[in-house]
């Protein structure tokens, strides 16, 4: 690393903010549109917005060809595609879908049941969720969210100063809008996994900007002279290979679990993974160099 230490992140902090800028664009419009009431943009599993659910005993283990193959009786028994299917332990299908009528519910319920001989009255159960039921989860997830994030900016502003703490903030919204993006272009099920990840991120985001911030303060006190932005870059090329090395070694266990893991893991798995690198990018290069432009032509005399 230490040949690469005349690259001054704070002077190149335009640079990095087109960048976010570009990947948080499909995430901020997106979010706005849906706030405005156009609806389709994010594909909203029936946890926040009603539905039907189903729950199959098979009697063979579920895996991804009983999944694939479920998929298909359903949309061959109401031409329509189901919102998600996946196994529900060892021999455990679920199957989640938008608003059915009863008609469409014993369809599907028929077209399963006769692939694998399931027992109806033992081994089938069906699940109305309201819409009224997702407004509420939608209100538990933001009012989370805001809590975390307000407590985080509290926690920054009294253990180092108040401008570093909108300084982590804006990181965080940053990560989160990502998130958004992905969800969007990926047309990830946006479910109750994502309340998880989000909050996941929040935490290992924050953490790795903490480190930074830390050693600012630290060289505060240490360098003797230079302006406030010099402190940052120095800082940051400190604490580069710690942000590294922790971002890798996560990643490699995310990766595991979006490469083996069913589709509901896999569905956790890649907006952690991205949010992860995210988290990384937003520490080193978006959040030590916006506190910077917040103390703008701020001397620093040790």
């Amino acid at each position: 690393m230490e040949k690469y230490r005349g690259f001054s992140f704070t002077k190149h902090f335009k640079l990095f903010g087109i960048i976010s800028l570009i990947m948080i664009s499909v995430g901020l419009v997106s979010l706005i549109l849906t706030l405005c009431g156009v609806n389709g943009l994010f594909n909203f599993d029936i946890d926040f917005v009603g539905g039907t659910t189903f729950e199959f005993q098979l009697p063979v283990g579920v895996d991804k060809t009983v999944t694939d193959r479920a998929a298909e009786l359903y949309q061959d028994a109401i031409g329509k595609a189901p919102s998600s299917v996946t196994s529900s332990g060892e021999n455990g299908l679920r199957i989640k879908a938008l608003e059915l009528s009863d008609t469409e519910v014993e369809s599907v319920r028929d077209a399963i049941a006769n692939e694998y001989s399931v027992d109806i009255e033992k081994g089938y159960q069906v699940e109305r969720v309201s819409a009224s039921v997702g407004r509420d989860l939608s209100k538990a997830a933001f009012t989370a969210s805001l809590v975390a994030v307000v407590l985080i900016l509290v926690y920054i502003a009294f253990r180092f100063e108040f401008k570093s703490g909108i300084a982590a903030i804006c990181a965080l919204l940053h990560d989160l809008l990502v998130m958004l993006s992905m969800y969007v272009i990926f047309r990830i099920p946006f479910n109750i996994n994502f309340i998880a990840a989000a909050l996941t991120i929040l935490g290992y985001s924050i953490n790795a900007t903490i480190v930074v911030f830390d050693r600012v303060r630290e060289n505060r006190k240490n360098m003797r002279t230079g302006n406030f932005g010099e402190i940052v870059d120095t800082s940051i090329w400190d604490t580069m290979t710690r942000s590294i090395n922790t971002t890798i070694t996560t990643l490699v266990v995310m990766v595991m679990l979006l490469i083996l893991g069913v589709s509901s893991i896999r569905n956790f798995a890649l907006p952690i993974c991205i949010g992860i690198i995210c988290g990384c990018y937003s520490s080193v290069c978006i959040s030590g160099p916006l506190w910077n432009v917040f103390n703008k032509g701020r001397v620093h005399k040790r």
